[in-house]
């Protein structure tokens, strides 16, 4: 098996890397297994210096490592410096954020003695990580998992091996120059069908997916098989709710801001616009007219703001939701133009009348393809924005604080924001319930998934 990787926007071949061999793939094991019992007793002070050389290091190659990343993913080069940026801000946030996290809390104390509570690290994982963003996806499970003791085994997807090794690059050289052992966080190409064995390893103590649905089940059966650990970031198909109360015009500007972001293949991108009746005309006229100025172009220049979908299969797979959809007796409001040329693009395109059965509805569109959705009123946008499978984020839009209170405690996500669009920060835990997976990155959450929560009492 290899990772072959072709640029989205010229269908050129970019590289063909060959995947580890078995006996590379126990070397590895081997290694990391092998440091992890010198680096968990290392100090938070010691952890920390490698993460903030490391972020150090993004910025001073934060155009190589853009560029890399809108040749193999199509990401508007804009977007692309945006996520390294986000990397490095994520180094800096964490180092402050870890000893808060990471140090003990003492509970209570009685005449016969102290209780508290302690974070330990529990060993290598096994992260098997996405191509949408290759680097702040890696980098958010590396980061606080470094920090907290852990190791990390970082199997990239198969179309962005790039990517993976320019960052690894990086890591290896901020370990030289802190005095950190190479194999705290080594790259690992490996292909998907080495993930299950990879799993019932005893030297892996637990894994970690950002992906599909398909794929979070099979990690998950596994998992659960060998009783290990596993937090599954999957799917979204987050609905964007606008009140009759709403600012429209903002909310509309918000929306293609929402739903366009990464070429529209983010989990967390507006993807069910449900929007009531006394607003409905207006949002869609708003809406559709800021999807028409949308530029479609060469992700590498500056003017383009949406670039080709990051592989032909992906666009192919939107195109049969899309044309499914219309099928059961959904609607084509606006669909862009699509440049000429080879690249994979999708036309931004804007789905309404969308029927409660078809692809639109029912299943996470990923790309540049927006349902909107008429309701009656603030308890019909409720239900049907509710009425998926799917729990990752969900934005709403009302000047009314009564209504938002509401919509944040009734909203099945695990995130909801008001008056803005979904995103993710450091600071605050990330994740979704239902079928968009379990287990919480980022934020105090973040740092102590993979931890042994210790309960120690200690007697007089």
């Amino acid at each position: 098996m290899s990772f072959r990787v072709t640029n989205p926007f010229t269908a050129a071949v970019l590289s063909d890397t060959p995947a580890l061999t078995a006996a590379e793939v126990e070397q590895a094991v081997h290694a990391a297994a092998t440091v992890q019992r010198e680096w968990r007793y290392r100090s938070l002070a010691q952890r920390s210096r490698l993460i903030t050389r490391l972020g150090e290091l993004l910025r001073a190659e934060r155009e190589q490592l853009a560029m890399r990343c809108t040749q193999e993913m199509g990401k508007p080069l804009a977007a692309a410096r945006a996520e390294v940026d986000k990397c490095a801000m994520l180094c800096d946030l964490a180092v402050q954020l870890a000893p808060r996290a990471l140090s003990p809390e003492r509970i209570t104390e009685d005449t016969l003695g102290a209780w508290r509570v302690e974070y330990h690290p529990i060993g290598v994982l096994l992260a098997v990580m996405p191509w949408n963003f290759p680097f702040w996806q890696a980098m958010r499970v590396i980061v606080p998992n470094l920090l907290a003791g852990n190791v990390v085994l970082h199997k990239p997807a198969a179309s962005v091996p790039g990517c993976a090794q320019l960052l690894h690059m990086l890591i290896a050289q901020a370990a030289t120059e802190t005095d950190t052992p190479p194999s705290v966080a080594p790259l690992f190409l490996v292909s998907s069908d080495q993930i299950a064995p990879l799993i019932a390893d005893e030297r892996i103590a637990a894994v970690t997916l950002t992906g599909s649905e398909a794929a979070g089940r099979s990690v998950g059966k596994e998992a659960g098989k060998h009783l290990k650990k596993v937090v599954l970031e999957l799917g979204g198909s987050d609905p964007f709710i606008v009140l009759p109360d709403a600012d429209v015009a903002r909310a509309a500007k918000a929306a293609v801001a929402g739903r366009m972001v990464n070429n529209g293949q983010s989990c967390i991108a507006a993807k069910r616009f449900v929007v009531c009746d006394d607003v409905y005309d207006e949002f869609l006229d708003s809406f559709t007219r800021a999807m028409k100025a949308l530029r479609l172009g060469d992700p590498t220049d500056p003017r383009t703001d949406v670039g080709p979908m990051a592989t032909r299969s992906i666009r192919d797979d939107l195109d049969t939701q899309v044309r499914d959809t219309v099928s059961a007796g959904g609607r084509i409001a606006f669909a862009a133009r699509v440049p000429e040329g080879e690249g994979f693009f999708y036309p931004p395109t804007i789905l309404v009348d969308v029927p409660d059965n078809s692809p639109a509805a029912r299943e996470e569109l990923f790309g540049p393809v927006a349902a909107v959705f008429r309701v009656s009123d603030a308890d019909a946008a409720l239900a049907r924005a509710n009425n998926t499978r799917f729990g990752l984020g969900a934005s709403v839009w009302t000047r009314d604080p009564r209504s938002a209170a509401r919509f944040v405690a009734e909203l099945e996500a695990g995130m909801v924001f008001v008056n803005e669009v979904v995103a993710s920060d450091p600071r605050v835990p990330f994740g979704g319930v239902k079928q968009s997976g379990m287990g919480r990155e980022l934020g105090t959450p973040g740092f102590r998934e993979f931890t042994n929560v210790k309960t120690i009492r200690v007697a007089e």
